[in-house]
């Protein structure tokens, strides 16, 4: 699978860690920085993450910070993302499984890189089920977007 990773410098580490053994297990990944533990400003990483999956460069994103809240925020303001903060497995299988989740955030100050792992392997290994009802919830969220983007309808 071809990836986007991206951190800011409180989740660096784990960003490179993850990088290296989804690399190793036969992804495609494309690292967009940080690279080192100087001050940054997260949204710019989550930026460049988010704009590689909206445009098809990536098929999925990984960003990671300190909490994982700002990257998602971040993140989820670009269309055609749907990100998602997961600290366990099952949301992170879930969140693709139910809700096409496309891009994982995690919070390197919250879990320890075991978990981590985990939860990018459960995100990796899910797909969407494209079941009605599940179909049915993704649209209901896509008019959301739509209605809300710039020069998109009512506010």
């Amino acid at each position: 699978m071809r990836l986007a990773v991206g951190a800011d410098h409180a989740g660096v580490g784990y960003k490179d860690l993850l990088a290296t053994e989804l690399r190793e297990a036969g992804h495609d990944v494309v690292d967009v920085g940080t690279h080192g533990t100087d001050s940054v400003d997260y949204p710019d990483f989550a930026l460049a993450v988010a704009e590689r999956v909206a445009g098809g460069d990536a098929e999925r994103g990984i960003v990671i910070c300190g909490s994982a809240v700002g990257v998602c925020i971040a993140a989820n303001k670009v269309p055609g993302v749907r990100a998602g903060v997961c600290h366990d497995t099952y949301s992170a299988a879930q969140g693709v499984d139910h809700d096409d989740m496309n891009v994982l955030c995690l919070g390197e100050r919250v879990i320890g890189i075991a978990l981590a792992r985990a939860i990018a392997d459960a995100f990796l290994g899910a797909n969407f089920s494209a079941e009605p009802r599940h179909r049915r919830r993704l649209g209901k969220v896509l008019d959301i977007e739509a209605r809300h983007m710039r020069g998109g309808g009512d506010r």
